[in-house]
């Protein structure tokens, strides 16, 4: 790998420990503040609307600014987000934070960092390796991802340890997620700038500008029906449904991300056989159908088991999606075309959460599940049939061309 390269992967596990623990944490955090499922699921939405505001901003920009310069203005942001949300009580000014910040309360990314770093990451080796780096790019996320889950029960082990309120221990893990957010913008300082070469010309959308546009589309649908059930409110719904403790999801959540991660170089080697379409169908269709039968189980292990099964197939697609979007473009269209695709994505994630937790404030706790995993399947089929013939440069040169039949002698 290259050093910027190199960076990145490093830059990615930072972000990801953080969002594993504060992924956790959120709804914790907020019930213990004397919030319902409703205005979790509320505030929720903002931090993914508000990501989806400042990932179009970027996608606008993208061509235009340094993407260095960027990463390090997201870095800041990170921190105040940390700072802020271990000051504040009050409701709706949370609710601001969450929005202009940087908290992800999924298990994936959906932040503004994303789009910016794969645009340099697609250029950071050929295209027989694009896919491979991607996943190893989703697995450091995925591994430090559980990491940072494992850690978000630190607060009620430190509380019953030295009596303190769990709240305030909560606090702490935030001013926590302030201080990676100072340790990523060193990491990005180090890369180069566009100036020395990093990611090559830049762009906005041209000849790719409807093939990316319909997948946005799709991938909106997709994350709408994910929002149904984003890492935070999966979790509050196992709190209430079962009664889990924060110390007992924590080490649920762990071992589901490191299944998600051991997935990724899975995926890539699925790929390299199938296609990249493929993988992404395949394994995303078995995954929705066992967050659907979920509800129409009381028995706890029986719905981790399924749960378990999802982490290991429902990420899959995660390295292959970004790879293919990236096969697809023009490179001087990468940078817009990651932000173009992730902004629709946020946005539908985003309206989502408040729905699923007025859902659940009701008491209906099946239909968020249901309601989400149809939608997702849905996506899947429309992308086989849509976008089966579209091959990236690797598939397309291992293609065999159509034998034409010999003439008939005249």
């Amino acid at each position: 790998m290259t050093r910027p390269a190199r960076l990145l992967l490093v830059t990615r596990s930072v972000r990801a420990f953080g969002d594993g623990f504060v992924a956790l944490l959120l709804p914790a955090y907020l019930s213990a503040l004397g919030f319902d499922a409703l205005q979790i699921g509320l505030l929720t939405t903002a931090t993914l609307l508000g990501s989806a505001v400042l990932t179009l901003g970027v996608g606008l920009v993208a061509h235009r600014l340094d993407a260095r310069r960027m990463l390090i203005g997201s870095s800041i942001l990170m921190m105040a987000t940390g700072l802020c949300f271990a000051e504040l009580r009050q409701f709706w000014p949370l609710v601001v934070v969450g929005f202009i910040g940087t908290l992800n309360p999924s298990s994936g990314d959906v932040s503004l960092f994303l789009p910016l770093e794969h645009s340099l990451l697609a250029h950071a080796g050929p295209d027989e390796k694009r896919t491979s780096l991607f996943a190893r790019y989703s697995l450091v996320g995925s591994l430090l991802g559980a990491l940072g889950a494992l850690a978000a029960a630190l607060p009620a082990v430190i509380a019953r340890a030295i009596d303190l309120d769990p709240a305030a221990a909560m606090r702490a893990m935030f001013a926590g997620y302030a201080l990676l957010g100072l340790l990523a913008l060193a990491l990005y300082r180090r890369l180069p700038s566009a100036e020395a070469g990093l990611g090559g010309a830049k762009q906005p959308l041209g000849a790719s500008r409807r093939t990316v546009l319909v997948l946005a589309g799709l991938f909106s649908m997709d994350s709408f029906g994910g929002g149904f059930f984003v890492q935070s409110l999966l979790a509050l719904w196992l709190f209430q449904r079962f009664g889990l403790s924060l110390e007992a999801a924590a080490s649920f959540f762990f071992w589901s991300g490191l299944l998600s991660a051991a997935s990724f170089p899975i995926a890539a080697r699925i790929a390299a056989r199938i296609g990249l379409v493929n993988t992404m169908v395949f394994t995303h269709i078995p995954s929705s159908l066992c967050i659907m039968i979920c509800p129409f189980t009381g028995d706890l292990w029986i719905v981790l088991a399924l749960l378990l099964v999802r982490a290991g197939l429902s990420q899959m697609d995660v390295p292959t999606r970004t790879s293919y979007v990236m096969a697809i473009v023009t490179p001087p269209e990468r940078a817009a075309a990651a932000s173009i695709t992730a902004v629709p994505r946020s946005l539908a994630s985003s309206a989502s959460p408040v729905l699923a937790g007025w859902l659940m404030s009701i008491g209906s706790f099946a239909l968020p599940l249901l309601i989400g995993g149809a939608l997702k399947i849905a996506y899947d089929l429309l992308l086989l049939f849509m976008f089966r013939r579209v091959k990236p440069p690797e598939e397309a040169e291992r293609t065999p061309p159509a034998l034409t039949p010999p003439r008939a002698r005249p």
